[in-house]
C-alpha cells in the first residue's frame, strides 16, 4: 500500500493532535467541576453573592446561564461517579455529560453512559429528550397513584382521646411538616416569653417528647385556622352550644344553680340565663 501523501499525513497529525488537546480540555473540564462542587457545598460563594452560579458568573466571566449549568453538573456528578470518571478520562464530552446528567441516576448511569459513549452529542441529548418525556409520564402516573391513596382517618377511642391516622402526598407532606415546625417554634418563643415551659404531668419527663409536641402544635394549628375564619358555616352558626336549664333556675334569677353544657362542662346560672334570653354576657 502506497504511503500517504505528505498533505495528508500533515492533516492526520492535526486530527490526532486536536482529538488529544480536547480529551485534555475535557480531563480540566472534570476538575474544574469537582472544584465548583467542592466551593459549592463548603460555602465559598457566600460573601454577598446569592448563589454559587452568580459568584462563578462574576469570578470567571461566565455567562449566568452557563454558570448554573457548571454548577448543576458538578453537583449532580458528584452522585454519579462513572459518569464524572469517564469526563476525566475524556472519554465523554462535556456537552454530552451535560445532557445526560439531567435524566441520570445511580440506577441508569451505567445505561446512559454506553448512550454516550455509542452516539455523537445530538444523538445523546435526542435520547435525553425522549427519556425525560418518559420519565415526565412515569411521574404524572406515580403522582396520580399517590393522590389515589391520600387519606386521613380521624375518630374517638374509648377513653375519649381522638385519634389520628393518615397518607399525605408529598407536597401536602411536606407543607404539614413545615406548619408543625412552625407551630412548634411559636409554642417554644411563647414558653420563654412566659418566662418557663409548663412541666409534663409525668415527672419523670423534664419536656415533651417530640410526639407530644408535635400534637400541641396541630391544636395550635387548628385553633389558628378557625380563627382565621376556615369555618364555612355562617357568623351564627359556627360554633353553637347547648345548654340544658333547669326551669325553676331561669324563673327565679335569685336561685343559685348550674347548666350543663353537652361536653359535661358547667356553666354558672346566671350565665345560662343571659344565652337563654340572648342577653350579652358580662
Amino acid at each position: 500500500m502506497p504511503a500517504p501523501a505528505p498533505k495528508a499525513a500533515e492533516l492526520d497529525r492535526l486530527g490526532d493532535e486536536i482529538a488529544e488537546l480536547s480529551a485534555h480540555l475535557e480531563a480540566a473540564t472534570a476538575r474544574l467541576l469537582d472544584l465548583i462542587r467542592e466551593f459549592d457545598a463548603r460555602g465559598g460563594w457566600n460573601t454577598g453573592f446569592r448563589s454559587c452560579a452568580a459568584w462563578l458568573s462574576w469570578r470567571v466571566g461566565l455567562d449566568l446561564g452557563a454558570a448554573r449549568e457548571r454548577v448543576r453538573v458538578a453537583r449532580a456528578l458528584g452522585m454519579l461517579p462513572a459518569l464524572a470518571q469517564a469526563l476525566a478520562r475524556g472519554e465523554l464530552s462535556y456537552a454530552k455529560v451535560r445532557a445526560l446528567t439531567r435524566v441520570a441516576t445511580p440506577e441508569t448511569e451505567a445505561r446512559l453512559l454506553a448512550v454516550g459513549r455509542a452516539g455523537t452529542a445530538a444523538h445523546v441529548e435526542r435520547i435525553v429528550r425522549g427519556w425525560r418525556r418518559v420519565d415526565r409520564h412515569a411521574e404524572a402516573r406515580e403522582a396520580a397513584r399517590q393522590h389515589a391513596r391520600r387519606s386521613l382517618q380521624v375518630y374517638q377511642d374509648e377513653d375519649g382521646t381522638v385519634v389520628v391516622r393518615g397518607r399525605l402526598t408529598p407536597e401536602v407532606g411536606a407543607l404539614l411538616l413545615r406548619a408543625l415546625d412552625a407551630a412548634r417554634e411559636t409554642l417554644y418563643q411563647r414558653g420563654r416569653k412566659a418566662g418557663a415551659v409548663p412541666p409534663a404531668p409525668d415527672p419523670a419527663a423534664e419536656t415533651p417528647t417530640r410526639a407530644q409536641q408535635n400534637t400541641d402544635a396541630l391544636a395550635l394549628l387548628a385553633e389558628t385556622a378557625l380563627h382565621h375564619e376556615l369555618d364555612p358555616g355562617a357568623p351564627g352558626e359556627r360554633y353553637q352550644v347547648v345548654v340544658h336549664v333547669d326551669a325553676a333556675v331561669l324563673a327565679d334569677p335569685e336561685q343559685p344553680g348550674q347548666s350543663v353544657l353537652e361536653e359535661g362542662s358547667h356553666v354558672p346560672a346566671e350565665t345560662s340565663r343571659r344565652l337563654a334570653w340572648g342577653a350579652p354576657l358580662k
